[in-house]
Parts: C-alpha cells; sequence; structure tokens
C-alpha cells in the first residue's frame, strides 16, 4: 500500500491564486504542478509514516490535518484543470489531467468544512483499525486484551471450533464502532466525488482502468468467470475435508463453510489449514520454518534475501536509508499498524517497508512481494509525478507475487534453505494445493469487496442493509457462512482493514490473475519449456530486462501498452492460472466425484 500525498499550506495558497498569475498553456500548467506536487509531497507520507509506526491521538491529529492540505490542494488543481478541458495540449499532458483526477481515493469535496471533516473520519477510521483489540467487559488487565497478531494466530492454529468461533468473535467486537463515522464518510467521499465530475466514489474508482466504468465491471466479471470452476472444485473437495474434521453437522455438504473454520479471520485465504486438506500427508513438504530457525534467520536477512533475488534480475541494491528507516518487526512499546505495507515517502530514494516480521515462510513470501512495490517505485521514480505510479494498481500488487511463483523448491535449494531432492507427482499436487489454497481461494473474496463498496457508494446498498448485503455476497461468491447470528447492530465489513482505511481491493483481484500472466511471460523470456510451476527466473538477466522496461514506464501510458512491453498481449487472461493449476485442477476432478458440490445460494 502507497499512502497518498500531502502538500502544505504554502502549496494551496499558490494553486488556490493561480489564476490570477499569466494564463499558462495546457502542458505549462501539468508541468508546474507536477513540479509542485513533488516538490512538497513529503508531509502526508511522513506524518501518516509517524501515525501508523507510532498511534496516538496527536499523530492521528497531525495526520488528519496534513490529509486536509492535501485534499485541499487536489481539490485547487483539479478546479483549475478544468479550464483546459478543450485547450490545445500533449498527450502526456492529456493523461496527466486525467490522472489528477483521479489520484485521491477519497476526492476532496469543495467545502472546506467538509474536506477537513473527511480527513479527520478518514484518520480516526484507519486508527481505530490500528488500535482494534478485544479487552474482556469488566477486565481492567490490559494483558487479558487481545489484538489483531493474537487472534490471528488462533484462527491460523487452533483446530477447536469452539475457540475458533470466539477468536472470530472477539475481532469482530472492534468494527461495530465504525459503522456511523463509516456511513458518513461514504457521504462526504461522494460529495468529493461528484464535485470531481463522477457520478459517486465507485464509479470514479472504475474510471481508473483505462476503460469506460461499465467495460472495466464487465472485463472483471470475465476474469472471474475464467476461474470459478476451479474455485468451486476446490471449495468442494476443502469442505469435504472439514467436514470430516468437524463433522457433517457443522459442515454440511451443499451448504456454506463456516467462515472461522478457514484458517483466516477474514476466510480470504485458506493456507492455514492447508495439514487439514493436504492430498498426501505423508509426504512432506520443503522444511522452509525450520531453515529460517535453525540457519537463525532474522528480520533483516529475511529482507536481504528478497533483495538478493531481485538483484540477481539486474536490479540495484536497495539505498542505505531503507535499512535505516524501515519498521520490520512490531515495537515493544507502542501502538502501531503491522498490516505489511511499501511506502515512497519522496518519490526518489526514500523507500521503506512497514511489518511485524516473524521468522516464517508465509512472512518471507510477504516481504518478497512487499520488495515488489519497492522496487517498482525505484523503477518509475524519474517519471513526472502524475505518472509516478503502477500501470494500473493491480500491476503493483502483482510484481512482488510475481517473483514469489519463482519461491520454486530448485531455486528454495538453490539458496540454501531446503535440500535439493528429486520432485515427486504427490510432492507437486502438495505444492499446488497450498498454493491454491492462497491464491485460488483469494479470488471471489478479493472480486466482492469492492463490488460491495461500489454498491454502498453508488446507494444501491442503503446503510441499514450493509451487514445484511456484505453477507449475501460472501455466501454468493465465497461460500461461507458467518460463525455467529449477524445483524445490522454489526458492522464486519469494518473489521477488514482496507474498508475503514478506504483502500480500492480490486488491486488485489487483478494482481492475483496479473501474476500468473506475468510468470508465464517471464519465463517465456527466460527460455523455459518445462511446466510453468516448475520454472523459476532467479537469476535470469534476459527476464529481468522485460520486467524493468515494464516497470519503468510508471502509469506514464494506458495499462493495455505496458502490459504489451512484458507479455506481447494487451489483455488482461486468466489462462495463464488454467495453465499453471492444470496439475491439481485434474487431481480435484477425480476426487469430488461423488461429493455434492456448490451451495445454496
Amino acid at each position: 500500500m502507497n499512502p497518498k500525498r500531502a502538500l502544505p499550506g504554502l502549496i494551496l495558497l499558490a494553486l488556490g491564486t493561480a489564476s490570477a498569475a499569466p494564463r499558462e498553456s495546457a502542458d505549462q500548467f501539468v508541468a508546474r504542478i507536477n513540479r509542485e506536487l513533488l516538490a512538497e509531497d513529503t508531509e502526508l507520507q511522513t506524518a501518516a509514516w509517524v501515525q501508523e509506526t507510532y498511534i496516538t491521538g496527536d499523530t492521528e491529529f497531525l495526520t488528519a490535518k496534513a490529509d486536509e492540505r492535501k485534499l485541499g490542494a487536489f481539490s485547487a488543481a483539479i478546479k483549475q484543470a478544468e479550464q483546459y478541458a478543450h485547450a490545445p495540449q500533449s498527450e502526456d499532458s492529456r493523461r496527466a489531467l486525467l490522472l489528477l483526477k483521479l489520484h485521491e481515493d477519497a476526492p476532496a469535496p469543495a467545502d472546506p468544512a467538509a474536506r477537513a471533516e473527511l480527513a479527520q473520519l478518514a484518520a480516526k477510521l484507519e486508527g481505530m483499525y490500528g488500535a482494534g483489540r478485544y479487552c474482556p467487559p469488566g477486565s481492567s488487565d490490559p494483558a487479558a486484551c487481545r489484538n489483531i497478531d493474537q487472534l490471528e494466530q488462533i484462527m491460523a492454529k487452533s483446530r477447536d471450533y469452539d475457540e475458533l468461533t470466539e477468536a472470530w468473535r472477539q475481532w469482530h467486537t472492534i468494527s461495530p464502532p465504525m459503522r456511523a463515522l463509516y456511513t458518513r464518510f461514504v457521504a462526504l467521499a461522494n460529495q468529493g466525488a461528484r464535485d470531481t465530475g463522477y457520478a459517486d466514489m465507485g464509479a470514479m474508482w472504475r474510471s481508473g482502468y483505462d476503460l469506460p466504468p461499465e467495460q472495466f465491471q464487465a472485463l472483471a466479471a470475465r476474469l472471474y468467470q475464467q476461474i470459478e470452476p476451479l474455485y468451486r472444485s476446490l471449495h468442494c473437495y476443502v469442505r469435504s475435508k472439514l467436514a470430516a474434521r468437524y463433522g457433517a453437522a457443522r459442515v454440511p455438504a451443499g451448504q456454506p463453510i463456516p467462515a472461522q473454520l478457514l484458517g483466516n479471520m477474514w476466510a480470504q485465504q485458506w493456507n492455514n489449514i492447508y495439514e487439514l486438506v493436504v492430498p498426501y500427508p505423508e509426504v512432506s513438504g520443503p522444511p522452509v520454518d525450520r531453515a529460517l530457525e535453525s540457519q537463525h534467520y532474522d528480520a533483516p536477512r529475511m529482507f536481504r534475501s528478497a533483495e538478493a533475488f531481485y538483484t540477481s534480475l539486474g536490479f540495484a541494491p536497495l539505498p542505505d536509508t531503507f535499512w535505516q528507516r524501515s519498521m520490520m518487526t512490531r515495537p515493544r512499546d507502542r501502538d502501531v499498524v503491522c498490516h505489511a505495507s511499501a511506502w515512497h515517502v519522496d518519490l526518489k530514494s526514500d523507500v521503506r517497508i512497514k511489518m511485524c516480521t516473524t521468522p516464517t515462510y508465509e512472512d518471507l513470501q510477504t516481504i518478497y512481494h512487499e520488495m515488489g512495490h519497492v522496487y517498482y517505485f525505484l523503477s518509475y521514480q524519474q517519471q513526472p509525478y502524475l505518472f509516478e505510479n503502477g500501470a494500473n494498481d493491480g500491476f503493483h500488487e502483482a510484481i512482488g507475487d510475481t517473483v514469489t511463483l519463482s519461491m520454486t523448491p530448485g531455486y528454495l535449494a538453490q539458496v540454501g534453505l531446503i535440500s535439493a531432492s528429486a520432485d515427486s507427482e504427490q510432492a507437486r499436487i502438495n505444492r499446488q494445493m497450498q498454493l491454491a489454497l492462497d491464491k485460488i481461494a483469494f479470488l471471489p473474496f478479493g472480486k466482492l469487496i469492492d463490488e460491495w463498496r461500489w454498491r454502498v457508494f453508488s446507494g444501491e446498498i442503503k446503510p441499514a442493509d450493509y451487514n445484511k448485503t456484505w453477507w449475501a455476497m460472501k455466501r454468493r461468491y465465497q461460500g461461507v457462512s458467518p460463525p455467529l447470528a449477524r445483524t445490522e447492530a454489526d458492522f464486519d465489513p469494518g473489521a477488514k482493514y482496507h474498508v475503514p482505511a478506504n483502500t480500492p481491493y480490486t488491486r488485489y483481484f487483478l494482481s492475483f490473475i496479473l501474476q500468473f500472466q506475468f510468470h508465464r511471460a517471464l519465463c517465456q523470456a527466460a527460455g523455459n519449456t518445462g511446466p510453468l510451476d516448475q520454472c523459476s527466473v532467479y537469476g535470469n538477466k534476459e527476464a529481468g530486462a522485460r520486467f524493468r522496461a515494464m516497470l519503468a514506464a510508471g502509469q506514464s501510458r494506458p495499462w493495455q501498452e505496458t502490459l504489451a512491453k512484458l507479455t506481447g498481449s494487451r489483455d488482461i487472461d486468466a489462462s495463464a492460472i488454467a495453465d499453471y493449476f492444470a496439475p491439481l485442477a485434474a487431481w480435484l476432478q477425480q476426487k469430488n466425484q461423488g461429493q455434492s458440490c456448490g451451495w445454496e445460494p
């Protein structure tokens, strides 16, 4: 995640009075805005970094004020840009003016009081999530409270139905107080979107993909249709295994799976229950966790491992400031937002990662993912300010995950985390199952988050139906059900970070598709002729050169053109997923014979 940028009052004044200055051409206006925004960009980034790594009322206040100034500056710039709608301008300036309108996830209302309130609500909601914890009623002992880290550990490791249900319940108590605040936030953000020229904030978000909003919505639907059969096949198999563990009465055939049983607080990825569904239990997987422990991998060494992969492709080593300024472990003395994120503080070389690292293979993969953001930042830092972003937001999320697909057994052996050994077909199916529990299980969740919000922003979903519709969509797409009875006194969407933080989520859905398309293209560039799931491009400079060429373009061109730099195609396509998981798909089809697959809508 890349927090957005702030502007000091001086720049707001300059932008607000530009109309009194001699008239500029459109190209001159764009050049000036790029210079000014870049020159004063660090205020909000710095304030937001401090807020997320040192959560207090003071840091929340400072972030809100910085955000308010930034929102005002962008609002003023967008207003001024209207005079250039029909003016002569270069193609780059035309694109920059469009991206200026789309720059903020929550555009500022024109009214200053509404703008201030929006900034305060945004900081408040994100702070409520970051400081969220469950404390037993009546207890005054802080040690009795549980934060998300502790509750997620229960969700990941416990196999006790009642304990899982209680952990799920406890975390979901943090979000009901957000409900009224979020309702007001939606109203103000929609006001900002309308002031910017869009019907609502959902229409604005969908306009950021170089397609009309309705065409992008159709693209997302087509992509989901491509992968839905594999998801439903995986769901059927997993449900049968959970029924064997918890009993058919609790996990009935032909019904959704209780959400607390899938190893994750939001049932978004299922890799933590791998041991319950492993196809061949007698065939052990690579003991990476044990290797990390026995080889004394701490957080810096895990980060160095990720850096080494990227440099093997021809990327430059990270700047010294990365190692000095990143937060790699949870501090003992304060509240922080542990949700892993990458930051580009000055849009030059000040790049950082914020993460509460533990020495596990899962966290190692997360580091490789976040490092993808960092190298994307560094690759496009020479672009003008308004082009310093991913080709679309799905690209940014896909880069690091593309690299993790190269973390094959061959690669892990090459870097000394496992010993080299012959690979069996059973071990291969086990690996594909483990990855599918992460990648394929995620896709319906990745689609529904923003689909719910698009309908909230448009007014189709009323505040009185927030929770009911949330669970109807989770049932429809994911085939999961709530562990406990839910009402509109609850606000379960707020228990997911990206909702109170107002971070668009379609980027993750797209990224989980793009990463396989990127991986296939990189493997082709590297001359790989073997199975796609066994390809690693580690150390291949030709693949790295193709990769870097795509990243360097940033958002300077429509994503279709940038995609073609690597893949040769202008279309996002999920067929690489079918190629990658072909062995598992055939295995699941055989295993699901005789099962009552699917669920009642």
